[in-house]
């Protein structure tokens, strides 16, 4: 399956973003967007079948940072998708590797981190076996060791949310919270996924501000009035009011995603871009 530019610019006017990039627009106080990137689990279907053409579509979009993330891409040869990238102009700041990898496969995940360019990695989603107080009592002294030994790598290291971590409350305490506690944050760092934080109940506004210096990324997904995802500027979420927060300051890399982004996927993730462009100082 190979992408065109014909199918990439259909839907690339979307009336949508347009229609709300005045309200998008914030005041000179917020973050800085110096890219905006793109989560590739969010086309993960195209990308597994052809992993150049759905990177040359999205560099043609716009988007000049993806972050690694399903579509199968650890089975790939990094050198390959490293090439394609620097062909058409892309960077891979961070990408995300699984647990179980991370816990098994250290060396070889390091050596694909590097081979792709990224400086951070991500843990990026923890199997029900972890989702109870034991599990996670087992899980967050290696998330400290994972920190560690990539920082002797030479590589960052954050955790990604679900909703699980904050609707979890074994004795009353959340997942989320025993993370932020337990874990170290100067190594530590947060993929803040805003969709997922508001889908467990999160004020955002104050989640932000309580991360703080911690907050390393964002995932920039929009809710629906009914909690479906959609694409950035064409939900519910007040990405500007959020990233015009002290907090949001620090944060580096600005993620659109959308787990549930329609095919043929590039006009979502155009409206997305659109929408985040407006954003950009």
């Amino acid at each position: 399956m190979m992408l065109d530019r014909r199918t990439l610019l259909a839907g690339a006017g979307s009336a949508t973003a347009l229609a709300v990039m005045g309200r998008l627009v914030p005041t000179a106080q917020a973050a800085s967007i110096q890219a905006v990137g793109i989560q590739l689990y969010t086309v993960r279907d195209i990308f597994q079948k052809d992993p150049a053409g759905t990177l040359e579509a999205i560099a043609r979009v716009g988007y000049r940072e993806v972050e690694f993330g399903g579509g199968g891409y650890e089975a790939m040869d990094p050198a390959m998708l490293r090439r394609t990238m620097d062909k058409v102009g892309l960077r891979c700041p961070s990408l995300h590797i699984g647990y179980d990898a991370l816990l098994g496969q250290f060396d070889k995940s390091v050596a694909m981190a590097r081979t792709l360019g990224a400086q951070t990695v991500v843990l990026p989603y923890m199997t029900d076996e972890h989702r109870t107080e034991a599990g996670w009592n087992a899980a967050l002294p290696n998330f400290n060791q994972f920190a560690r030994a990539l920082k002797k790598a030479g590589f960052g290291f954050a955790y990604h949310n679900h909703d699980f971590e904050f609707t979890t409350k074994p004795g009353g305490l959340s997942l989320y919270d025993r993370l932020l506690k337990e874990t170290d944050p100067a190594l530590v760092k947060i993929e803040l996924d805003l969709y997922w934080a508001k889908r467990a109940g999160q004020d955002l506004a104050a989640l932000v501000d309580r991360l703080n210096t911690r907050l390393y990324s964002y995932h920039v997904k929009d809710m629906r009035a009914d909690g479906s995802m959609a694409a950035v500027g064409t939900g519910t979420i007040d990405f500007a009011a959020l990233f015009k927060r002290k907090a949001s300051a620090g944060v580096r890399h600005f993620y659109v995603e959308n787990d549930q982004a329609p095919a043929p996927y590039l006009p979502d993730i155009t409206t997305s871009f659109k929408t985040l462009q407006t954003l950009r100082f």
